[in-house]
C-alpha cells in the first residue's frame, strides 16, 4: 500500500448487494483539490461532494449543517489531516464511509501526481471493476502535470531564482522551492507569530537583501505585507486552493498563475 494512502480505515460497510455497490458511491473531499482530483479520476463512475470553499483557511473553517449531512452519507471520505474537526465529525456522525487520509503537501506538480496516485488506488479498491479506468484517468492528468512542470521550471531556470532570496510563509515553501528560489526564511501561521518574529525575520530579510516575502492567501496576509514593508521587498500573494484568485479555476491554472506572480515580481530585478 502507498504511504501517501493510509486508510485509517472506518472500512465500515457500505450499501451492497452481493458485494456490489448500489448506485454510484458519493466520495467527500474536505477541499477543493482532493475534490478536484477525485473528480478527473473518477469522472461519472462517483458522486463528488467538497466541503471547504477555496478561500478559507481549513483550520478556521466553520462546518454547516450541509456538511455533516454529506460526511453522514458519504462512502468515500478524503482529508489532508489538518482539518481540526475531522475526527470530532467523524465520531459525532458514524456513518458507513471508508476514510482515506491523504498526508503531506500537493502544492507541486510533483506532490500532486502522488496525490492522484494515491486517489485513484482507494477508488480502484471501492470500484475494482473499474479501476483500469481509474489508472487512465490518473495517467492523464499526470501527464499534464509533468507537461505543466517542465514549462515552469524552464522559466524559472531562465530567470535564474536561485539567485534571488525570498522570504516564504510555511505553507507556500514547497512550492517556491520547488521553482529554485533561495529561501532565506520561512513564517508559520500570523496568529502565532509576535512582534519579535517579526523583528527576527526583518533581521534576516535585511541582511540577506531578501527580494520577496511570499504570502499564502488562506492564512491571512496582513503580516507578510507588513514585514515587506519593513525589508523593502515585494510582496506576493499565493493560493493553495483552486478557485480562489482569478485565473485559478483548475489545479493546473493554480500552479501556473502562482509561478507566474513569481516570475513577474522578480522581472524588474533582473
Amino acid at each position: 500500500m502507498k504511504k501517501l494512502l493510509i486508510f485509517g480505515i472506518t472500512l465500515l460497510m457500505v450499501a451492497t448487494v452481493g458485494g456490489v455497490l448500489i448506485g454510484k458511491p458519493t466520495v467527500v473531499s474536505t477541499h477543493a483539490v482532493f475534490g478536484e482530483f477525485a473528480e478527473i479520476v473518477g469522472g461519472d463512475l462517483i458522486e463528488l461532494v467538497s466541503i471547504i470553499p477555496s478561500g478559507f483557511c481549513p483550520a478556521h473553517y466553520d462546518l454547516r449543517p450541509s456538511d455533516v449531512a454529506a460526511v453522514s452519507r458519504a462512502t468515500m471520505i478524503l482529508y489532508s489531516g489538518f482539518e481540526p474537526w475531522m475526527e470530532s465529525l467523524l465520531d459525532a456522525v458514524g456513518g458507513t464511509a471508508i476514510v482515506v487520509q491523504l498526508e503531506g503537501p500537493w502544492s507541486t506538480p510533483d506532490a500532486a501526481s502522488g496525490k492522484v496516485d494515491a486517489i485513484a488506488a482507494a477508488l480502484s479498491e471501492l470500484l475494482p471493476e473499474n479501476a483500469d479506468t481509474f489508472v487512465v484517468n490518473a495517467t492523464t492528468y499526470k501527464e499534464a502535470l509533468a507537461s505543466l512542470a517542465t514549462s515552469l521550471k524552464a522559466q524559472a531556470a531562465a530567470l535564474n531564482v536561485e539567485s534571488i532570496p525570498v522570504i516564504s510563509m510555511a505553507w507556500q515553501e514547497d512550492f517556491v522551492a520547488w521553482l529554485g528560489f533561495n529561501i532565506v526564511a520561512t513564517y508559520g501561521m500570523p496568529e502565532n507569530l509576535s512582534l519579535k518574529d517579526l523583528v527576527d525575520l526583518a533581521h534576516v530579510g535585511t541582511e540577506s537583501a531578501a527580494a520577496l516575502v511570499i504570502d499564502n492567501l488562506q492564512s491571512g496576509v496582513n503580516f507578510g505585507a507588513k514585514l515587506a514593508r519593513e525589508i523593502g521587498a515585494l510582496h506576493v500573494v499565493l493560493s493553495n486552493f483552486p478557485g480562489a484568485m482569478p485565473g485559478t479555476a483548475t489545479v493546473l491554472d493554480l500552479f501556473e498563475r502562482n509561478a507566474e506572480a513569481l516570475f513577474s515580481a522578480i522581472e524588474p530585478l533582473l
